[in-house]
């Protein structure tokens, strides 16, 4: 278990949920993550290849997701995730331990 940024325990302990974190939450719920997964996993890139390893098939997902979601490109989906803390939380991703991915090094 790794130990919990400051930035994602202050966030944790803020009030108010915003519209973004509620669909986020509602994409969680009614989205088929195991059975979308199970479906490209078999032409999903294998990692022990040489150069930069793909990044995890459920995390390149949601960040496809997120970028059909809200109309970003590859840059500014990286930008979103460094902005904001939903976001990484959604995808997965805790900056204290590793930097943002990005599809473009898919």
């Amino acid at each position: 278990m790794s130990q919990r940024s400051f930035a994602s325990a202050e966030f944790a302990m803020k009030k108010k949920r915003t519209r973004r974190e509620k669909f986020l939450t509602e994409m969680e719920r009614i989205v088929p993550w195991a059975r979308l997964i199970a479906v490209i996993e078999p032409l999903y890139p294998k990692s022990g290849r040489v150069g930069r390893q793909p990044i995890g098939l459920p995390k390149i997902r949601r960040m496809y997701c997120l970028q059909l979601w809200y109309g970003l490109a590859d840059e500014a989906l990286e930008d979103a995730l460094y902005d904001s803390q939903a976001l990484r939380d959604f995808v997965g991703i805790d900056l204290s331990a590793s930097r943002c991915p990005t599809r473009r090094h898919c």
